[in-house]
């Protein structure tokens, strides 16, 4: 004790409190080392423990490291404007030992499921990204760095969704482009403007839907339910599965509903009856057609598994929660008044969106199905 003393290190009660003339730094890569001012020396042992720290996972969210003209690591604060040269992270430094991996429950949120994670060098496609939890989802990806790409059909409301991201990140990397489900050929059309955009693809998630519509042909002469929830995806996916496979490990993500356990697809013999998918008028009922698509959407994305995990491509159904308000059900008065009536008791799609960052991130164990999240 008489040597602390000595030392000037005995003057607070925390063992961790720094001596005078001591400095805590953190390389770029979060580990900490000690400046001594008088000494003009560094070291990787805390002068009064001896032991070595880093930094606790990765930057908050809010936070961007880069380099100021003299070379040196800036921290920005882009939530509350202001940069320093501390790292934030040395509030939450660890001894150096393995870190155990955070679980997550249903109060989960995707930011917090992203957090600290770095996807700059990710691409992430979404379909129906402007509105409701392809949004949400868009949003939590190119705020962590991600080029994201919001495949809409009514640019309009696309680039709104834009705004709104950038507005809140001036940096995000995201942007619109056309592509209706309800047509097969701008399916195609879509995937060769993507293509000549010689970009990768890491992450594809097939999100659009709608639900309890009237009965509608499209311009294919299929029922819209089914080609706009299934078919205009599955369309998608093959046009763009050589990208996918150029750019493993990649992931697809097809967006299913706990709603697909009350129908089935066979007909009295036992055999798939292939007219189910795209009924007449007079067979149709809107939420069976719903159920059938969230069906369809299970089995393609289990073989698609199959066929192109040996090449580094994994995909997952989800099932993104149940008693959350979207405006899913807008096609229906009746379902509309029912959700309305409901959405006191409904979750934030703030904390449903978890499911698909958590099946998105390339990080993740490979599943099949990634199937029952309530």
């Amino acid at each position: 004790m008489a040597a602390l003393k000595y030392a000037g290190m005995d003057d607070t009660d925390s063992e961790d409190e720094l001596p005078p003339g001591w400095e805590e730094r953190s390389t770029k890569d979060g580990w900490v080392y000690y400046a001594n001012h008088d000494e003009m020396k560094t070291q990787w042992e805390h002068p009064k423990t001896g032991k070595k720290k880093r930094c606790a996972g990765d930057l908050p969210y809010g936070w961007e490291q880069e380099t100021d003209e003299k070379g040196q690591i800036i921290y920005i604060d882009h939530i509350n404007k202001r940069s320093t040269y501390f790292d934030p992270r040395h509030a939450f430094t660890v001894e150096d030992v393995v870190v155990k991996p955070k679980r997550y429950d249903g109060n989960a949120a995707a930011l917090e499921i992203l957090q600290g994670r770095d996807l700059s060098d990710k691409v992430v496609l979404i379909t129906g990204g402007n509105v409701g939890i392809g949004f949400e989802t868009a949003r939590s990806f190119a705020l962590h760095g991600a080029h994201v790409i919001l495949a809409c059909r009514n640019l309009t409301r696309a680039n709104k969704a834009v705004s709104l991201i950038q507005e809140e990140w001036h940096k995000a990397r995201v942007e619109a482009m056309m592509c209706n489900l309800a047509s097969l050929r701008s399916v195609r059309e879509f995937a060769e403007s993507f293509k000549a955009m010689k970009l990768p693809l890491h992450i594809l998630v097939c999100n659009a839907a709608v639900c309890t519509q009237p009965y509608m042909l499209t311009e294919d002469n299929l029922e819209s339910t089914f080609q706009i929830c299934h078919l205009g995806h599955f369309l998608l996916v093959q046009c763009l599965q050589d990208v996918l496979r150029r750019s493993a490990p990649a992931r697809v993500v097809v967006v299913s509903s706990e709603s697909h356990r009350f129908t089935d697809l066979l007909d009295s013999c036992g055999k798939v009856d292939l007219v189910l998918l795209s009924p007449s008028k007079k067979d149709y009922w809107s939420m069976l057609a719903y159920n059938r698509a969230k069906l369809c959407n299970i089995l393609f994305s289990n073989e698609l598994h199959r066929r192109l995990s040996p090449y580094g491509v994994t995909s997952n159904a989800l099932h993104p929660g149940n008693m959350m308000y979207t405006s899913i059900h807008r096609s229906w008065w009746l379902m509309t008044f029912l959700f309305t009536l409901a959405r006191p008791f409904t979750k934030s799609m703030v904390s449903e969106k978890r499911t698909l960052c958590c099946c998105s991130d390339l990080s993740f164990p490979d599943q099949s199905v990634y199937f029952g999240w309530v």
